[in-house]
């Protein structure tokens, strides 16, 4: 059992995926079972028959939704991200004026590769699309975001893969579970770029069917893209100022498995540590947990490791799981904060999200949820993110 620390509240949360912008459009999604993996409209790829899960918007409709011009140097990772910010300050009933204290931790690994890849060849010639240039790394579009709010007083970036914005939830906890900040913006975002897509193409992990977790005839992913953060609070700090905590972070993990670059280990060492320090973390036993949103890419390694670390762990008593990439696609850095986001909406609605797989599953004991579930009391819930070379993140969301 690990050291008790403050109550780390969620006040407010906040998301964009290819299932809708903001979290009222998002729980109608799944409450309705409506999946945002589809046909390529917005990326501009000669792979137009893989699918995708887009926010079908263009980067300069998102730039005017926000109130920013379309010329101004800006990559779609930004604006996806600022999006989510600020439905997740407005529920939080933060202002840019408040945040002069606070830390901001956000997950990307794309960063600005959708214009770099755009303007490579004008960045050659010495065009003036070399503005672009100092918006391209991870940290740039961290700064690009923190500039809307106004100063803060902690910022930093994560890039993990998959499991980036997971693991910047857990650092932004970790900084007010030691006291050094009492509040903290935290999530990730992401945008699909050729870049992207061609990548995991390469890598032969791509599906040109809608991706079909944990099912025997899984045959990959479905690249998505989108944003979510979450406001994170000392307890205290936020009672005081009359905020309504919506959740509670309570525990986390991150291990690695260390048995491939970009495999994971058969027996699923990371994922299972992972999850086994969130529970310590929290003060719980496997028991006390209502629902698994598993990582569940569709690929043929992750379900099946995944699922034997969940075996490991949780025994004969497996909860309820399922993973909830069939809706939004696998959005890579973002996932861990959109799938976190999905979490607290099933835990505030009382309901699990299904599967959307079809067919046999992969073992007669793996047995995802099948269709939604309603009336359920989720009080503890367990969310994952794995990301390659086996940095594995798992955390826990309890009500009180």
């Amino acid at each position: 059992m690990l050291a008790p620390f403050p109550g780390i509240a969620i006040t407010g949360m906040g998301i964009v995926s290819a299932i809708g912008r903001g979290c009222q459009a998002t729980l109608e999604s799944l409450l309705e079972c409506r999946s945002g993996v589809g046909a390529m409209s917005v990326l501009d790829s000669v792979h137009a028959d893989l699918p995708v899960g887009e926010v079908k918007m263009t980067t300069d409709a998102l730039a005017e939704t926000l109130g920013l011009s379309p010329s101004a140097p800006t990559t779609r990772s930004a604006l996806l991200g600022l999006m989510a910010i600020d439905e997740a300050l407005a529920g939080a009933g933060l202002s840019s004026g408040s945040l002069a204290e606070a830390a901001f931790v956000s997950a990307t690994t794309v960063g600005g590769m959708d214009r770099s890849e755009r303007y490579y060849l004008d960045f050659l010639s010495g065009d003036s699309r070399n503005d672009y240039i100092a918006l391209h790394d991870v940290g740039a579009c961290t700064d690009l975001m923190a500039s809307r709010y106004g100063p803060v007083a902690y910022a930093a970036s994560v890039s993990t893969a998959c499991s980036s914005a997971a693991n910047a939830i857990i650092h932004g906890a970790r900084l007010i579970a030691s006291g050094e900040r009492r509040l903290a913006i935290v999530g990730g975002t992401e945008c699909l770029t050729r870049f992207h897509l061609n990548g995991f193409n390469t890598l032969l992990i791509l599906d040109h069917r809608r991706s079909r977790p944990f099912s025997a005839s899984r045959a990959g992913l479905n690249l998505g893209e989108g944003a979510a953060y979450l406001v994170l609070e000392d307890e205290e700090a936020a009672l005081e100022r009359g905020a309504t905590p919506l959740a509670y972070v309570t525990g986390w993990g991150n291990a690695c498995d260390a048995f491939h670059q970009t495999a994971t280990s058969a027996e699923g060492e990371g994922a299972y540590l992972a999850m086994k320090q969130a529970l310590a973390r929290a003060g719980l036993s496997s028991l006390a947990i209502s629902y698994v949103n598993a990582h569940g890419t569709g690929t043929p390694d992750n379900d099946r490791s995944e699922f034997a670390a969940m075996q490991r762990l949780f025994g004969a008593s497996l909860p309820p799981f399922s993973s909830t990439k069939p809706f939004t696609g696998h959005t890579t850095s973002a996932s861990g904060s959109i799938e976190s986001v999905i979490c607290l909406l099933a835990m505030q609605q009382g309901f699990i999200p299904p599967n959307l797989s079809e067919g046999e599953m992969l073992s007669p004991l793996c047995r995802p949820v099948a269709a939604l579930q309603r009336g359920e009391t989720l009080r503890h819930v367990m969310c994952n993110s794995f990301g390659f070379g086996g940095n594995d993140s798992a955390i826990v969301f309890s009500q009180r």
